[in-house]
């Protein structure tokens, strides 16, 4: 009989309708593939009642957003001695922060002007001359918070905004261009890039309704780029996967614009709903949703790495 798996999803996050759809359809996919599945609505009413599933061979983490991306859901499995899918703690915590991810991949990516802030005093401060530009939350996915600003009139008003509802915010340059999705997935132990996917948004950019309703966007899949562009970016995207240290899967989103790729940011949880980027990828080189989802398991059932990789991008600084 097949190992019995924890699919762990919905959650406490403002992506906690899309986890509910990704953990679903991973749930129907073990089912069919001959697994003994558990579903688990992670809720703040239920998080300690998890102590008495550690019995599972392996959890499927299918949540998206805080508590689910940035680390500490894998911290609490690390506790248990549990096996999960996915980076570790510390690498998720590192990709979950877009300005630390930044930072760490400064010497090995391109990346549009960006600064962070975390006050209103660091706004009074600010000397911006970027536009159009980029307000988005510095550590929420699924393109959550994220405003288009088209001049320095629209920009206190909204950084403000955005101080007042996250933690910390990232202002960026607005980079024109073509919307890369670049999904990384471990076979054997090794990463191997999925077939690039371009983002065509029928809006001024990929925002969350955009993401998430059938017709508002067209995927091309694979990219039409020419192949030594196309070899540039899987190199790119497999160095990225393996000097952050993630694990099994990832995804690496950015802008190609004139030639270079602009990395915006890493994904250690990709969403698995139908619309979602990586299955797509995946479809692309003839991988079922059953087949990738049982990569993942798989991989994740191998004996874990013993050293993370990570640092490797803080002794290149």
């Amino acid at each position: 009989m097949k190992e019995k798996i924890l699919v762990i999803y919905g959650g406490v996050s403002r992506e906690r309708e899309i986890s509910l759809i990704s953990g679903q359809r991973v749930s129907r996919a073990l089912k069919r593939l001959g697994y003994q599945v558990t579903l688990f609505d992670l809720k703040r009413s239920n998080l300690a009642s998890l102590m008495e599933l550690k019995r599972h061979d392996l959890a499927f983490i299918a949540l998206h957003g805080n508590f689910g991306e940035d680390g500490k859901i894998q911290s609490l499995f690390d506790l248990m001695g549990m096996k999960y899918t996915g980076s570790s703690a510390l690498t998720s915590a590192i990709c979950f922060d877009k300005n630390i991810t930044y930072q760490l991949t400064e010497k090995i990516t391109t990346q549009p002007i960006h600064v962070k802030l975390s006050s209103c005093d660091d706004i009074e401060r600010l000397d911006w001359h970027h536009f159009p530009a980029i307000v988005k939350p510095n550590a929420e996915g699924s393109s959550i918070g994220i405003e288009l600003i088209r001049n320095r009139k629209m920009l206190k008003s909204s950084l403000k905004r955005a101080i007042n509802s996250y933690s910390g915010v990232l202002l960026e340059e607005f980079v024109a261009g073509r919307e890369l999705s670049i999904s990384v997935l471990e076979i054997d132990a090794k990463p191997v890039v999925l077939p690039i996917l371009e983002i065509k948004p029928k809006r001024d950019f990929y925002d969350f309704d955009a993401k998430y309703t059938q017709g508002l966007t067209e995927f091309i899949v694979p990219a039409s780029l020419d192949d030594h562009y196309t070899k540039r970016l899987e190199e790119l995207a497999s160095d990225i996967f393996s000097a952050l240290g993630c694990r099994h899967m990832c995804r690496i989103d950015g802008i190609f614009s004139e030639g270079s790729f602009y990395f915006l940011e890493v994904n250690t949880i990709p969403g698995l709903t139908e619309l979602s980027d990586m299955p797509q990828s995946a479809a692309a080189m003839g991988m079922s949703f059953e087949d990738l989802i049982n990569t993942i398991v798989r991989e994740a059932l191998r004996k874990e790495k013993e050293v993370p990789t990570w640092n490797r991008c803080m002794e290149q600084q």
